[in-house]
């Protein structure tokens, strides 16, 4: 199980990355700086996010780890957000709502295809 982190890791960034910039290009986000930004932030930001939540499963089980993971992806969201206020040229919608949709839309989506593999 162990060995396997890497490869989770890797595999939930990989699909989280290419569902939100496909969201954000429907979303009308052109901007190059602004889809690199979105890029870097989710390379942090999920990779943190899921380091943290295998260390929970592996340690605590699977309730502490389902609500761990709730309470850390709307955190996500408003860093996210917070991130984009700063960085982002986009102006169409609120940076937080941003957030909310990329993360919503990577979440139920990123399931659907993990369920898959």
């Amino acid at each position: 199980m162990i060995e396997l982190i890497p490869y989770y890791l890797i595999r939930s960034l990989l699909i989280t990355i290419i569902i939100e910039l496909l969201m954000s290009w429907l979303l009308k986000i052109r901007d190059k700086k602004d889809i690199l930004n979105i890029l870097l932030v989710n390379v942090f930001t999920n990779l943190l996010l899921n380091a943290i939540i295998i260390y929970i499963n592996i340690f605590y089980g699977i309730r502490e780890r389902n609500i761990s993971l709730i309470i850390f992806e709307i955190f996500i969201v408003f860093i996210e957000g917070f991130v984009y206020s700063k960085v982002l040229k986009y102006k169409r919608i609120n940076f937080y709502l941003l957030s909310l949709i990329l993360n919503i839309s990577s979440y139920i989506i990123g399931e659907i295809i993990n369920n898959f593999l």
